[in-house]
């Protein structure tokens, strides 16, 4: 039988809380390990759909929990398409638009390059995160992933979001991060003014 409730009392460090049933019953023990196919790591106050088990010594512990919120989502694949959709077109569109600049000397290659590292990295992080989200070990940081993004690995990040599912439905990381991925763009186009030119040209470029 299925009970929805709300987590309280999460240890995050430790991975552990308990779940109060709506309408009342009995208070479960949430594990962290015991999220089926988790989208993130759980929080306080979050509502999870889960089955009651009593261990032997008659205490009650909660399985096969989900977040009811990813329950809901299963009904809108169609905005998730549309999503890595639309993340593919623009790394599409940026890559096509910088082996364009490089190639006609508006750009250095080794702009290029920096973009092709940083993604791989971010890419790789993501990975590493999700990974350790599943296990229940040391997340990265929020603000880590969303600094890569900024420093020219948001295209790799997009690549983990559609290709990993991590990190792509947090509604507070993505204003986050989109607003990185304009923040980046917005200073290759400055890179290719005159003043953008002069700050290369003092760097070595």
């Amino acid at each position: 039988m299925k009970f929805q409730g709300k987590i309280s009392n999460w240890n995050d460090d430790k991975g552990f809380g308990f779940v109060e049933p709506n309408g009342g019953g009995d208070r479960a023990f949430v594990h962290i390990k015991a999220f089926n196919l988790r989208t993130r790591r759980p929080m306080y106050g979050d509502i999870i759909i889960y089955e009651l088990v009593q261990d032997k010594d008659k205490r009650y512990r909660a399985e096969n929990i989900r977040f009811a919120r990813d329950s809901r989502q299963k009904n809108k694949p169609q905005a998730s398409k549309k999503n890595r959709s639309f993340g593919s077109i623009l790394i599409l569109l940026f890559s096509i638009g910088l082996v364009i600049s490089v190639l006609t000397g508006k750009m250095p290659f080794t702009i290029a390059i920096a973009y092709v590292v940083m993604s791989i990295i971010t890419f790789i992080a993501y990975a590493i995160d999700k990974s350790a989200a599943e296990k229940g070990r040391w997340r990265t940081q929020e603000s880590t992933l969303h600094l890569m993004a900024l420093i020219g690995g948001w295209p790799g990040a997009i690549l983990g979001q559609m290709t990993l599912r991590h990190k792509s439905k947090k509604k507070a990381f993505r204003m986050v991060f989109w607003l990185t991925v304009i923040l980046n763009v917005a200073g290759l186009f400055w890179l290719h003014t005159s003043s953008g030119s002069v700050f290369l040209q003092s760097l070595g470029v």
